[in-house]
């Protein structure tokens, strides 16, 4: 039994640290306009299948995942200038609701242009397992736990160090105070997005070779990284992170000790409980103002 929680646990944090960069990408854009972005997911899967689309056209794999971070990041700018921009003024749940709608058009672009088969990548170092104590992992799950430590170091690095990311906290405090004092507050907004995406792109492209990818792979990882968000507290992106390793544990040991087939169904039951007794999430504020 102690041997099958130890791979529990090894699982756990490997899908943990995907839905953690996905709750990040929701949190980044929400610390930035107050907008929860539900296009998130589909920042995922466009990752995953540019890459695979690409890999398919002959593009060498190191190229073609590059390629596939700088379109998706282009699609974020893009959803933030054609999309959001135009509504700014409009209420956070006007916002959200153009989200969503852009969430369905790019799932149907998708489907347009891949079609409805499933697909799956080559991992990035092969994939004989790796014996770590009594837990075995495939190399990709090492991939997907040292890429989410070292990107959640950079974002934290990059709001706490860089003048970049202090204007766009500044903006996520008071927007209005942030452009008098000379912060370029749409411009703040547009790499907020851009950043979501890129890593929205980069989680597609670590999970991808584990598991299948098809136009609508995008709607349950978005949901999760939203639990994993709700978990940790929306205002908080380390809380974000934080949930989503939380979140990976408790579906994991949940599904191997009770039943796999309350897995997904888990991550809804704690979004209730944490909204029912403790709003804020479990790192975030008791309260928030925003004005």
């Amino acid at each position: 039994m102690f041997d099958q929680i130890i791979q529990f646990l090894v699982t756990g944090l490997s899908v943990g640290s995907t839905y953690a960069l996905v709750g990040l990408g929701f949190a980044i854009i929400y610390n930035a306009s107050g907008v929860v972005n539900f296009a998130q997911g589909e920042f995922v899967m466009l990752g995953a299948m540019s890459a695979i689309g690409l890999l398919a056209a002959g593009v060498p794999y190191p190229l073609a995942l590059l390629v596939a971070i700088a379109i998706v990041t282009l699609v974020g700018l893009a959803l933030n200038r054609f999309a959001i921009e135009p509504a700014r003024g409009a209420s956070v749940v006007a916002t959200i609701i153009i989200t969503i709608g852009a969430s369905i058009f790019l799932r149907g672009a998708a489907l347009l242009i891949w079609g409805k088969d499933i697909f799956s990548m080559a991992p990035f170092s092969g994939s004989e397992p790796i014996e770590i104590g009594s837990a075995t992992v495939v190399p990709q799950n090492l991939w997907i736990m040292g890429v989410t430590v070292g990107l959640v170091l950079l974002v934290r690095y990059f709001f706490d160090r860089t003048l970049l990311g202090k204007a766009i906290l500044a903006c996520s405090c008071n927007q209005t105070a942030a452009q008098l004092v000379g912060v370029n507050v749409k411009l703040m907004l547009l790499t907020s997005y851009g950043l979501s995406a890129a890593i929205g792109a980069i989680a597609g492209l670590l999970i991808a070779p584990i598991a299948f990818t098809s136009f609508d792979a995008g709607t349950m990882l978005g949901l999760k990284g939203f639990s994993a968000a709700i978990l940790g507290g929306m205002g908080s992106s380390m809380g974000a992170v934080a949930g989503g390793l939380v979140l990976g544990l408790l579906e994991s040991l949940g599904a191997g000790l009770i039943s796999s087939g309350y897995k997904d169904a888990m991550a809804f039951v704690i979004i209730l409980a944490v909204l029912f007794f403790r709003p804020s999430g479990l790192f975030g504020h008791k309260s928030v103002d925003r004005v």
